[in-house]
């Protein structure tokens, strides 16, 4: 039976999610410019590029059926199994396709020293699909604090892994070796944790029932997969592995305040939502409330690495990456433009409404493919990165108006909403941008220049908070009141 869901379950779950993503962001912190310090940019881009086929191929052998098994009222271990065995087989056919065709697929991806890598990293897909179910059930009864810490301990073996391989001389290795070490670790945590075993049984009955759900699922996701590792590969084509590993180092480390935030939230809110379906206006004010807070918590950061890129990346990173550091910039505005979005898929996910998130999907895999495919081709690596910007803010655009109107929320009103805390952290982001743009010649170190306008950053955006959110603070505090209530819920406080 699923647990109730309430305003301490879903904060307990939030905070046990974000935890393992701090830790595993305190790792990235640490690992990835080490890491950097130590490879080339070029070992980078190979690993990378290898890396984006079989997320790829792991995406679709997942066809979204785990997804389904979040959603789905009752299971019976039929259904279980015969997912788990689909999920294998599917599985297995994927990675003996991509050992078998490793030199194509790495040509047409523009890295042909890659295939030897493609045809190692083979052996990744059957490991993490094998564990769906198993994350699936821990999803579905909220218990993320399992997840979390089989999560900590999969990512820190890795790194340590990679970290001490690195200082070896294992190369391009270190990072093969993080990636199956920490799949390994997690996939046994993931059975462990769930109490999940497998049994020989398959009825295809079963899987037909969850076809509808899962096809736009697994549509949205490949789609979505395509919108976030496009621009490696057109970079990677047309730039060169070099630009390829730049990209990967900085697009890495700006992503790590998503990962931490945005991951926690979807994975928490998406069973959260699905509880909510017999009541409509609790999951709406859900939706408005959690996007605000998401945003007001992302927003910063996103803008913040852009405020400071310049010192940020020759600090974290080191004198040879110090050129990439527009990218860094760009790459972080482009994620910050999107924080009104990060409760978007969860919500369309737990809504049933698998067909919209299809179609807004594929929408902006197209803008994403093409205005990164327009800066590459008339400039380089920086107006790609410009050009990511326009499809992002143009994706803001069209996924708030099809979750509104799916939730039936006023277009225009809710947008506001949502987007203001963002607003926000832009006007704090450029003063901060001017302010070091003042004080380079004063202040020549990285670390200090990076120290002043973070604290600088940090009260302009306290103060603005306070002037421009207050509804939303009052809400939330009574929201903190009411949490020691068991009968207080996600929807109620407003």
């Amino acid at each position: 039976m699923s647990p109730a869901i309430n305003l301490k379950t879903v904060t307990n779950n939030v905070g046990w999610s974000v935890l393992a993503k701090t830790t595993t962001f305190g790792l990235k912190f640490v690992t990835v410019p080490l890491l950097a310090r130590i490879l080339s940019p070029e070992e980078f881009g190979v690993v990378a590029v290898a890396h984006t086929v079989v997320l790829f191929l792991t995406m679709v052998g997942s066809a979204g059926l785990a997804a389904s098994l979040v959603l789905g009222r009752d299971l019976e271990s039929e259904t279980l199994h015969s997912v788990f065995w689909a999920n294998l087989l599917m599985a297995c056919a994927l990675a003996t396709g991509l050992y078998v065709w490793a030199d194509i697929l790495a040509e047409l991806l523009g890295a042909a020293d890659a295939a030897f890598l493609v045809r190692v990293m083979a052996f990744l897909i059957p490991i993490q699909l094998c564990g769906d179910v198993a994350y699936s059930l821990l999803a579905r009864n909220m218990a993320f604090g399992k997840d979390a810490t089989w999560s900590v301990l999969s990512e820190s073996i890795g790194a340590m892994t990679a970290l001490g391989l690195a200082f070896l001389g294992w190369g391009v290795w270190a990072l093969v070796a993080q990636l199956f070490v920490s799949a390994v670790v997690r996939l046994a945590g993931l059975f462990y944790a769930s109490r999940y075993r497998p049994r020989l049984v398959m009825s295809f009955g079963k899987l037909r029932g969850l076809a509808k759900f899962s096809l736009g699922v697994m549509g949205s996701e490949i789609f979505n997969f395509i919108t976030f590792q496009s621009p490696l590969v057109i970079i990677s084509r047309h730039l060169g592995l070099a630009d390829a590993g730049a990209y990967s180092a900085a697009n890495r480390f700006s992503s790590i305040p998503n990962q931490v935030v945005q991951s926690a939230l979807m994975g928490v809110l998406f069973p959260a939502f699905s509880h909510m379906n017999e009541d409509r206006a609790r999951r709406s004010h859900a939706l408005m409330l959690s996007t605000q807070v998401s945003t007001v918590f992302l927003a910063p950061m996103m803008f913040g690495i852009w405020a400071i890129a310049e010192p940020g990346m020759l600090l974290i990173f080191g004198p040879q990456w110090a050129y990439a550091w527009p990218i860094l910039g760009l790459l972080a505005l482009s994620k910050g433009i999107l924080t009104p979005c990060s409760t978007f898929i969860p919500y369309l996910k737990g809504a049933g409404q698998s067909n919209v998130l299809w179609w807004v999907a594929v929408i902006r895999a197209i803008l994403v493919y093409g205005c990164v495919t327009y800066g590459v081709m008339t400039g380089g690596l920086v107006e790609a990165m410009i050009w990511l910007c326009v499809a992002n803010a143009l994706t803001l655009v069209g996924y708030s108006w099809a979750v509104f109107r799916t939730d039936g929320t006023a277009f225009l009103s809710g947008l506001y909403v949502t987007s203001r805390p963002m607003v926000t952290a832009l006007i704090m982001a450029i003063a901060v941008r001017f302010l070091l743009d003042h004080i380079k010649e004063d202040v020549p170190s990285a670390v200090l220049q990076v120290i002043v306008c973070g604290l600088a950053g940090s009260i302009i955006y306290a103060i603005l908070v306070l002037l421009t959110e207050r509804e939303l603070m009052r809400k939330l505090l009574q929201l903190l009141r009411k949490r020691q209530v068991p009968e207080a819920s996600v929807g109620s406080g407003s």
